[in-house]
């Protein structure tokens, strides 16, 4: 499949480029760029960043492939990233992992065959403190996981509607 940018899209790279002294820097920005446009930045898409930036292919594939955050193949609307390590695991992430699995009739890696879904185990995401948590494509965070909780979004998402940013309070402490 080609892979063309949209002018808009040439704008905002231009303006990425813009920022920065060198443009090896701009490469993680274009390929969200690239990702937002295409879903994913497979070799194809990594070689249209390249050429737009000028910049050797090898360098562009380097750093989406480090990152876990660029999607290497297409993936379902919705990547639902849910976190087993140690705080998420033990606050029971890999049971919340196996109810989505069972769910949604898929394994973790895998895409639901309507294409609204793909589910993930990942690393750790940052936020030990509401354990057991997901993160939706690479944006919002959902803490404090139950299976009625779990089950509560993913039928939100089949009709398209993204929770809400969850305001987590942190309990003050007292400095003297």
């Amino acid at each position: 499949m080609a892979y063309e940018f949209t002018k808009e899209d040439l704008q905002e790279i231009e303006k990425i480029k813009a920022k920065y002294p060198e443009v090896k820097a701009a490469t993680l920005p274009a390929l969200w760029v690239a990702q937002n446009r295409f879903g994913h930045v497979d070799e194809n898409v990594q070689k249209l960043v390249a050429n737009t930036l000028d910049l050797p292919e090898s360098h562009v594939h380097g750093v989406a492939t480090f990152y876990t955050q660029y999607y290497k193949e297409e993936k379902g609307k919705y990547v639902l990233d849910v976190c087993t390590c140690l705080s998420c695991q033990l606050c029971g992430g890999y049971d919340i992992l196996e109810h989505l699995e069972k769910n949604l009739g898929i394994k973790k890696g895998e895409t639901t065959e309507d294409g609204m879904f793909t589910l993930n185990e990942v690393e750790c995401l940052g936020a030990c403190g509401y354990a057991p948590m997901m993160q939706i494509t690479n944006d919002q965070y959902v803490n404090n996981l139950t299976t009625e909780k779990v089950d509560k979004v993913v039928e939100d998402l089949k009709n398209g509607k993204v929770p809400e940013y969850e305001q987590i309070e942190m309990p003050l402490r007292n400095v003297k």
